[in-house]
């Protein structure tokens, strides 16, 4: 089977679940479900973390993690009238909203707009903020509402299901980061019978779009030599951004290997070793990758690299267009070289590292 068979076989069946951050559990049990027979352990702590381990032969402890949650929203109060009124979870933009269908306790709704032929031409320009908004589901009273199952807390996820703009472009909601859960099934799939130095720790973070947190807990746990965060990046090859001065990223060009991400004390300047690691097997792999400094977010090496005495941590993500959107777009070409790419770091670990001091060449 192909490496892209291997991810979507998982990608798509991903995407239509439901996992707003803190509510992941239909994400969580399908990792489980996939991995269980591919790991010799498994198992799922209190806070939804998945931690599984697959050993080889003498050699490092390595975590590899992807996060299981998706930008969301939350049901916040409910109108006497039947409308409901929510709170936004992970970076959703106001502008992305109106007129949104949304699923809520297995019901469809609709985040509301004004008729068109009733609004001036001031309200059909400006950005409305999500406390204005409100989703309607049909009920006429807010008993109606629930007793449809809906009520405070009740996770939202956007309606987009995967929809293929040709053979390698794919557009859905959640691609960060179920393209990363895909990857990382597919990963272990393809490391069946094959030799390898070292114990693997392949994790599911939950809570990664509102800090991190999943992230933070789970490296404390494993304590790993070295630390992969596989993830998704926003691209800059759209016509609203320029490419060179912003953010020199392009789908179908490979992987990123980020050597910079967020900015401040909350970022993260990949370690030295793990990136030349990583950028060696690309290199002698014959693999296309894309070295980048990313200062607007950060991924879950972020949490990784400052957890216990520090874990040197680096980032594998995938470019994707029009990030933190429902209709996220990404090449599957740069999924297929990701699982290649670190099936190969995998496959070419040694027993012991050579560890560089930062910033170090040879």
């Amino acid at each position: 089977m192909s490496d892209r068979q291997l991810i979507t076989n998982h990608l798509l069946p991903l995407l239509t679940l439901s996992g707003v951050s803190g509510r992941e559990a239909p994400v969580i049990r399908y990792m489980v479900d996939a991995m269980k027979p591919l790991v010799d352990e498994i198992r799922v702590d209190p806070m939804g973390n998945i931690f599984t381990v697959k050993r080889g032969k003498a050699g490092p402890k390595v975590m590899i993690a992807a996060h299981s949650d998706e930008i969301g929203l939350f049901v916040k109060s409910i109108e006497e009238d039947g409308f409901i009124r929510f709170e936004k979870m992970g970076g959703v933009g106001d502008n992305l909203l109106p007129g949104r269908v949304v699923t809520l306790a297995g019901r469809t709704g609709v985040i509301g707009v004004k008729a068109g032929h009733l609004s001036s031409e001031k309200e059909r320009s400006e950005v409305k903020k999500h406390t204005e908004l409100y989703i309607d589901v049909g009920a006429k009273t807010k008993e109606e509402v629930l007793a449809m199952g809906i009520k405070v807390g009740t996770p939202i996820t956007f309606v987009s299901p995967p929809t293929f703009l040709s053979e390698d472009l794919l557009v859905s909601k959640a691609l960060d980061d179920r393209v990363g859960c895909a990857i990382m099934l597919g990963l272990l799939e393809s490391l069946k019978d094959k030799e390898f130095k070292g114990e693997l720790h392949f994790v599911v973070t939950v809570q990664e779009e509102i800090g991190l947190r999943g992230a933070a807990v789970s490296a404390f746990e494993v304590n790993p030599d070295i630390a992969i965060a596989l993830d998704t990046v926003p691209s800059g090859d759209t016509p609203e951004i320029n490419f060179t001065k912003e953010l020199p990223v392009g789908i179908g060009l490979g992987p990123v290997l980020q050597v910079t991400s967020g900015g401040g004390a909350r970022g993260l300047i990949a370690d030295t070793t793990v990136f030349s690691m990583l950028e060696k097997t690309a290199r002698e792999a014959g693999l296309p990758y894309q070295p980048v400094l990313f200062t607007g977010g950060n991924t879950d090496a972020t949490a990784m690299h400052l957890s216990r005495s520090g874990i040197p941590s680096a980032a594998v993500t995938i470019p994707r267009r029009y990030s933190h959107s429902p209709v996220e777009l990404v090449d599957l070409r740069d999924a297929d070289a990701a699982l290649h790419l670190l099936r190969e770091f995998i496959l070419r670990m040694p027993e012991k590292i050579e560890w560089k001091l930062p910033g170090e060449t040879e």
